[in-house]
């Protein structure tokens, strides 16, 4: 716009100058002789001559004025836009370039900086992005890779065991007894893994609807820790849990139920034998914490910043003993946070511990309507 009205301006200062100096001034006598001697020679007479000039120029004097005005205004807005045109072709081979996957930034002329400058953030942003994509989706093709392996090696079992079973009829009931166990455990072992597949297939926490009731967070962690007796059992694990009274939160109880579940597996999963899982809830200023300590090895730094990563696994090694899908946790954090809580891990030669956050019921004398848990989300 300031472009267009400079050039306006200076077509009327220099057209006008043109009109004052040139036909008003020096062309007033040579220019209508000039037309006058080209009539005569056509073979008219000077008077004729002379008023047909009068008639096409004197006449229509302003109109050509007008005219050279607004060709002159055209030839400089063409310039002006020229410019403005080269700036647009630049950009856009820019924006060429940030499509592309050059890694050369984004250069642009000294009065176009701002938009270099953002140009060259943009293209910073989308391969940071398309890298996260490509690693995030290395990462799920990874996992995929690692269930197909960890659903195929408790089938292989099973019907190893079962093909025993069916060949031998008179097995000694001892043996036989044995080996049904070791195919109900195996097959078990491949129900949690195709859960885990379809975990993958439909993992989207953002549709999550909470029903949110008043829970007693102490008498839920002893309902888990006594339905987990048997699993504790099986790898000589015990469990301890310390409970304030009264730790009264607002949420849905499936769901944080799910939450404590995936840390005590976790915490199983991951302890020696023969150790003890400690599960407290206190309340600190105006939230309920609750914390899952377990003694197993230490767990980097730099595995903890990602641990709650969806299909993040501290050990990708791991297989059917231990590893899961590398969901659980992730699944947690999302829980957690749309109730307003947080999650955090920390870990040490000694123990590890996940601290879960969550804000306490302000109505504390108000009766909980659960005050356990109903089962998993």
């Amino acid at each position: 716009m300031l472009r267009s009205v400079l050039m306006t301006a200076l077509s009327l200062i220099i057209g006008y100058g043109i009109l004052v100096l040139l036909i008003d001034g020096i062309f007033q006598d040579s220019f209508p002789r000039a037309v006058i001697q080209f009539l005569q020679s056509m073979g008219m007479d000077y008077t004729r001559a002379n008023e047909i000039y009068g008639i096409i120029f004197m006449d229509n004097k302003d109109l050509f004025v007008a005219l050279g005005f607004i060709l002159l205004f055209l030839v400089f807005f063409y310039l002006a836009m020229s410019k403005i045109t080269r700036y647009l072709d630049d950009i856009g081979e820019e924006i060429g370039n940030i499509m592309s996957d050059s890694d050369a930034p984004v250069t642009l002329v000294p009065e176009l900086r701002p938009i270099s400058e953002k140009l060259n953030t943009l293209k910073m942003t989308l391969k940071r992005r398309e890298y996260e994509a490509m690693e995030s989706e290395q990462r799920k093709n990874d996992l995929v890779v690692f269930l197909a392996h960890d659903l195929k090696t408790p089938l292989t079992s099973i019907i190893a065991y079962l093909t025993m079973l069916d060949e031998q009829p008179d097995m000694p009931a001892e043996e036989r007894e044995k080996y049904t166990h070791i195919s109900l455990e195996k097959s078990l072992r491949l129900g949690e893994l195709i859960s885990e597949f379809f975990e993958i297939t439909r993992f989207n926490l953002q549709d999550i609807v909470l029903e949110k009731e008043n829970i007693d967070i102490g008498m839920m962690l002893e309902q888990l820790a006594d339905e987990s007796y048997a699993v504790l059992a099986n790898k000589s694990l015990t469990c301890t849990v310390n409970t304030k009274d009264n730790l009264i939160v607002n949420g849905d109880p499936d769901k944080l139920a799910r939450v404590f579940d995936n840390l005590l597996r976790n915490a199983i999963a991951y302890s020696y034998p023969g150790t003890n899982i400690d599960i407290q809830a206190y309340q600190e200023n105006e939230d309920v914490i609750i914390t899952f300590t377990n003694q197993g090895d230490q767990i980097p730094q730099q595995k903890l910043n990602f641990i709650f990563d969806k299909f993040y696994r501290v050990d990708n090694s791991r297989s059917s003993s231990t590893g899961g899908a590398g969901l659980g946790l992730s699944i947690a954090k999302e829980i957690v946070e749309i109730h307003g809580g947080a999650i955090a891990a920390s870990s040490s030669p000694l123990c590890t511990r996940f601290t879960v956050k969550l804000p306490m019921h302000k109505e504390e004398n108000e009766a909980p309507k659960k005050k356990g848990r109903i089962g998993k989300a």
